[in-house]
């Protein structure tokens, strides 16, 4: 598999984030939606997540989601 296949393992920043192992996405912690990481906007430093969009990650910092 390559790591245009594979989901990328980061680490979140509060600027940004490192990635740890490559990959072409990350998976939504919520929704499992995969996220390419030149689309990747949205997550939790504290819980190291990902979120598809500011509305899934208002969610689940809410405890709605």
């Amino acid at each position: 598999m390559s790591a245009n296949d594979r989901a990328a393992v980061l680490q979140y920043g509060p600027n940004g984030f490192r990635v740890v192992n490559p990959g072409s996405h990350v998976l939504c912690a919520v929704t499992g939606e995969q996220i390419a990481l030149e689309a990747l906007r949205y997550w939790c430093i504290q819980r190291q997540e990902a979120y598809a969009s500011a509305e899934i990650a208002t969610r689940r910092l809410t405890g709605e989601a």
